[in-house]
């Protein structure tokens, strides 16, 4: 298969518009937690992803173990942390910047389990992305800012975990199928694990309410929830997914992966035009230290260089 190296005007288009897809799927999952709890919204989300999905889509050709743990790390894992971070106070904008620092976690996860090198630039971007993240942690409350707890904050950075350890699963998975001489369908993968989260979302849903509450939420879906269920699990994930997965296959990583680092970009513009989020300027400048510190992982010091040479 040729790799292109060049995206045209079309490509560039549709890899903008998952980006912004995912940058306000932040914000839709806050305005679904007004109406439905938090892990029943997610249990919602894995059920709309998995049907009626599962009858068209192949089966990803790797063990179910793989499909199994990918569903249990990403569903229960990184979206049940997120979306009860939010519930309890985690603002949609920084919490999309947050979960960001899955790169850094991955890294780490690799170098351990995959035995991958650390390199010198993952280690000065994982220091400086640290900084962004003391800055982030730090309460604002001032000026109408936004307070964040610590206990959210926390959630938010074991949700980035978490998705760091599917990562981690989707590397096992694809040397696996390669092994087999097959590849893996990322869109098929995300449809078949869709069919594991939902128990384990629910158990954790009696535990937090009532089964009483649950129902009452469930039969008394407004307009805003329903919206968010169907975002959340058609255009977030299968749409958003699908996309992004295409066009990994069609263009080098290198040409494609950058692009994501826009996702905290539009999270923060869209919860500020539509939650009106209002940031505290430490807020704000931890934000743009995580990016900086994700740009000097992948790319080592010279978005550092071009900053420099831009103030001159």
């Amino acid at each position: 298969m040729i790799i292109n190296e060049k995206m045209n005007r079309k490509d560039i288009g549709l890899a903008l518009l998952v980006v912004t897809v995912w940058g306000a799927n932040f914000t839709v999952i806050k305005l679904g937690l007004a109406g439905v709890p938090s892990m029943l919204l997610a249990v919602l989300r894995y059920v709309l992803t998995a049907f009626p999905a599962v009858f068209f889509v192949k089966r990803p050709a790797i063990e179910w173990r793989y499909c199994i743990a990918y569903g249990l790390a990403v569903g229960v894992g990184q979206f049940g942390c997120l979306f009860y971070a939010m519930d309890i106070g985690m603002p949609a904008g920084i919490a999309s910047v947050v979960l960001q620092s899955q790169a850094f976690f991955t890294i780490l996860f690799a170098a351990v389990l995959l035995k991958e090198p650390l390199k010198v630039r993952q280690l000065i971007g994982l220091v400086v992305a640290s900084l962004g993240l003391y800055l982030i942690g730090t309460n604002g409350g001032a000026n109408g800012t936004l307070s964040i707890p610590l206990g959210a904050f926390l959630l938010s950075l074991l949700a980035a975990a978490c998705w760091s350890g599917s990562n981690i699963v989707i590397r096992y998975a694809v040397n696996h199928a390669a092994s087999r001489g097959e590849k893996l369908d990322m869109l098929s993968l995300v449809v078949w694990s869709s069919l594991v989260p939902p128990i384990p979302l629910m158990i954790l849903a009696l535990m937090f309410d009532t089964p009483e509450t649950l129902l009452h939420a469930i039969t008394n879906l407004n307009g805003v929830s329903i919206f968010a269920v169907f975002y959340l699990a058609f255009f977030a994930t299968l749409v958003g997914y699908g996309t992004w997965s295409g066009l990994i296959a069609k263009y080098s990583a290198g040409r494609v992966a950058p692009l994501s680092l826009l996702v905290p970009v539009t999270g923060l513009i869209t919860a500020r035009l539509v939650l009106g989020e209002q940031l505290s300027s430490l807020q704000w400048a931890g934000g743009l230290v995580i990016v900086l510190g994700i740009l000097i992982s992948n790319f080592g010091l010279a978005p550092m260089k071009f900053l420099l040479k831009a103030k001159d």
